[in-house]
């Protein structure tokens, strides 16, 4: 499943159609309710706050070069208070992965990564909102 924002960029046609031959459920946070999705806000904040709004990009190789800079700090260099002052990739690495069908955890505990809310469109719903 997927929950963003209602923005144009996620409710085009072409993005519903590609999620409904994938599969893919398609969950809209509720207009105004920023804080349904609030890592993603965060971290969108951040990027323009610290990257977007302080860099003027003369063409696409350079764009491409700074954020690819500006991903690799932010991932593997700064630590973040959430992850216990660890960065990124450190607090990734602490983790076992874990296949679906594995012996020792069968799929019926793995259970969804997040929790869809009560407020929001639905897959169906958003597909009719859009047309």
């Amino acid at each position: 499943m997927i929950a963003s924002d209602n923005g144009i960029e996620l409710t085009a046609n072409i993005v519903l159609k590609w999620a409904q031959d994938h599969s893919v459920q398609w969950h809209y946070i509720a207009p105004g309710w920023p804080m349904q999705n609030g890592y993603v806000e965060r971290f969108n904040g951040r990027m323009r706050d610290e990257l977007l709004k302080e860099t003027v990009f003369p063409s696409m190789a350079q764009a491409r070069a700074v954020v690819s800079a500006w991903k690799n700090d932010y991932n593997t260099i700064r630590s973040h208070s959430a992850l216990g002052y660890q960065t990124p990739a450190a607090h990734a690495a602490t983790f076992k992965a874990i296949r679906p069908g594995s012996p020792s955890i069968p799929d019926s505990d793995l259970g969804p990564v997040a929790h869809p809310t009560t407020k929001g469109l639905t897959f169906p719903e958003a597909l009719l909102s859009v047309g």
